[in-house]
C-alpha cells in the first residue's frame, strides 16, 4: 500500500485545523494588560468624577422609616443560580422573598430593596427603577442588596452567559420581580411611623474564614442598623461577610441558605422585620457545621446567638442627616482570563455578560456611612477602611449586589494565584484592588 497520498491528506487536514484553531485564537482570545492601573485614561476619569460629583445632604427635625416584604417564589419552578447550572428546583425548601426598607428624615426618602437571589442583575435593577417611577414613589435614592444565596431562583439575566449559566431568561419571572418589589416598597412607604435607630456591631469570628489562605486577614463582625417605632416596633438590616454556600451544591430545593435562617430567627424573637444584605464576602467562606437544612438552620442559630452576645459596639444616631451620592466607574477593558496571560477579547466578554453596570451608591445616615459595591469586594480591605472612617467619627457598613455586577474585587497579591475567585471571577485585570481599595478611601474623605 501506498502511504505517501494518505499521510499527505492527513497532514492537510491537521494543518487546516490547525489554522482554524490560530485564526480563533487571534479571533477570540489576546493577552493581559500589566501595565500600571494608575496610568491608564479610566483610572483619571473615575476620580475626576468622584471629585465633581455632588454629596447632596439634608438635615431634618425627625427619622421615619416603614418596612415590609413580599414573596415571590415563583408558581412554577425555575432553574437554580449558584455553583453550577443544576435546572429547576424540585421543591421548595423555603419561600423567596423581596424585604423594602424605607427611611426618611422629613426632606429626604431613601429606600432599601433586598432580594433572596444570587445577585442584582442591571437588568432587573433597571426594570425595577422604572417600574418605581411609573409608580411615583417618592424615592430619592434606591439601594438594591442581595443575600446571595447560591440555591435561589434564576431567570433574571438575560444574555449568553445568563442562558448558559444562570438559569435563563423568562421575563415572567422579572416581571414577577418587579411587581413583588414595587409592592413591597409601597407598602413600607405606607407604614413609615417615626422611629430611633441604633448602629450596633458584633463579632463572629468563629464562624467565617478566608476562603485563600487560612490565616490571611477577615473581616469578622455583624454590622446592624437597628429601627425602633414608637410601639415598639423593630426592624433591623444587617449584613455579613460569610458567603451563602452553606447548603450543598447538590441540593435541589429552593432555598435562601443561612441568610433566610438567620433572618426567620430574629422575626421569631427580638424584630419585627430582618433584612440581611451581603457584606465584604469576596474571599469569605462560612465555617458551617454541615450542608444539610438542618445543619444550616444550625450555622445561622449560631451566628444569631454570637451576635446577641458578641456586641462590641453600640451607638444611638441621633443627628437626622441624610447624604446620598453614587460614582460612575470607568473600568480597566474587561480581564477574563483562560490562563495565567491569555484572556478572551473585551468584545466576546461584553456580547457574553452584557452591562456589567459598575458604580458604588454611598448614604449617610447620621454618623454611619453605607456604601454599596457591584463588585465582590473582599473583607480583607475592611480594616483600613472602617479605621479611616473611625478616624472621621464614622460608623462604616458595606455592601454588595446594587443592581450591577463586575466579578470579584480581591488583593492584588493573589492576581497570579490559582483561585476561581482571583482567576476566573476577577473580570477587570491587575491593580482592580488597589483600584478600589481608593476609590473607597476618597469617598470616605469626601463624607462630611
Amino acid at each position: 500500500m501506498n502511504w505517501n497520498p494518505l499521510f499527505k491528506k492527513a497532514l492537510k487536514i491537521l494543518l487546516g485545523l490547525f489554522l482554524v484553531l490560530f485564526v480563533l485564537a487571534v479571533i477570540l482570545l489576546t493577552t493581559v494588560d500589566r501595565s500600571p492601573i494608575e496610568q491608564q485614561k479610566f483610572y483619571k476619569e473615575t476620580f475626576d468624577r468622584l471629585e465633581e460629583i455632588p454629596f447632596q445632604t439634608t438635615l431634618g427635625e425627625t427619622w421615619t422609616a416603614g418596612w415590609s416584604k413580599s414573596n415571590m417564589t415563583p408558581p412554577e419552578p425555575v432553574d437554580l443560580v449558584g455553583y453550577a447550572p443544576r435546572g429547576a428546583y424540585e421543591f421548595v425548601q423555603d419561600s423567596s422573598f423581596v424585604k423594602a426598607l424605607t427611611l426618611s428624615n422629613g426632606k429626604t426618602q431613601l429606600a432599601w430593596l433586598n432580594f433572596e437571589l444570587l445577585i442584582v442583575h442591571p437588568f432587573l435593577a433597571k426594570s425595577i427603577r422604572e417600574a418605581v417611577e411609573n409608580a411615583n414613589l417618592p424615592i430619592a435614592q434606591l439601594n438594591f442588596t442581595a443575600t446571595h444565596t447560591h440555591s435561589g431562583m434564576g431567570g433574571y439575566m438575560p444574555g449568553p452567559l445568563g442562558e448558559m449559566a444562570f438559569g435563563g431568561f423568562n421575563q415572567e419571572i422579572v416581571d414577577l420581580i418587579v411587581e413583588k418589589s414595587v409592592l413591597a416598597l409601597r407598602t413600607a412607604i405606607s407604614l413609615q411611623d417615626t422611629v430611633s435607630i441604633a448602629y450596633r456591631k458584633a463579632e463572629a469570628r468563629a464562624l467565617v474564614e478566608n476562603r485563600f489562605i487560612k490565616n490571611d486577614p477577615i473581616d469578622p463582625f455583624v454590622r446592624q442598623l437597628i429601627f425602633t417605632k414608637r410601639d415598639g416596633k423593630k426592624a433591623t438590616f444587617l449584613t455579613y461577610s460569610a458567603h451563602a454556600t452553606t447548603m450543598s451544591s447538590k441540593f435541589m430545593g429552593l432555598s435562601g441558605d443561612y441568610p433566610f435562617y438567620l433572618m426567620q430567627n430574629l422575626e421569631a424573637s427580638e424584630y419585627d422585620f430582618a433584612l440581611f444584605a451581603a457584606g465584604t464576602v469576596g474571599s469569605h467562606r462560612p465555617l458551617s457545621f454541615g450542608n444539610t437544612p438542618e445543619l444550616v438552620a444550625k450555622y445561622a442559630a449560631a451566628l444569631d446567638s454570637t451576635i446577641r452576645i458578641q456586641m462590641t459596639q453600640f451607638d444611638t444616631i441621633n443627628r437626622k442627616k441624610i447624604g446620598q451620592g453614587r460614582l460612575d466607574i470607568s473600568l480597566r477593558e474587561p480581564h477574563l482570563r483562560i490562563s495565567d496571560n491569555l484572556r478572551i477579547r473585551p468584545w466576546l466578554f461584553e456580547y457574553l455578560l452584557g452591562d456589567t453596570n459598575s458604580h458604588l451608591d454611598f448614604t449617610l445616615i447620621g454618623n454611619t456611612l453605607l456604601i454599596a459595591s457591584s463588585g465582590e469586594l473582599s473583607g480583607v480591605f475592611y480594616e483600613k477602611w472602617e479605621e479611616s472612617a473611625r478616624a472621621k467619627g464614622l460608623n462604616l457598613i458595606i455592601t454588595t449586589f446594587n443592581g450591577g455586577y463586575i466579578g470579584y474585587i480581591t488583593p492584588d497579591h493573589l492576581y497570579d494565584k490559582h483561585f476561581h475567585e482571583v482567576r476566573e471571577m476577577n473580570w477587570y485585570g491587575p491593580g482592580n484592588g488597589a483600584y478600589f481599595d481608593k476609590m473607597i478611601e476618597e469617598i470616605i474623605a469626601k463624607v462630611n
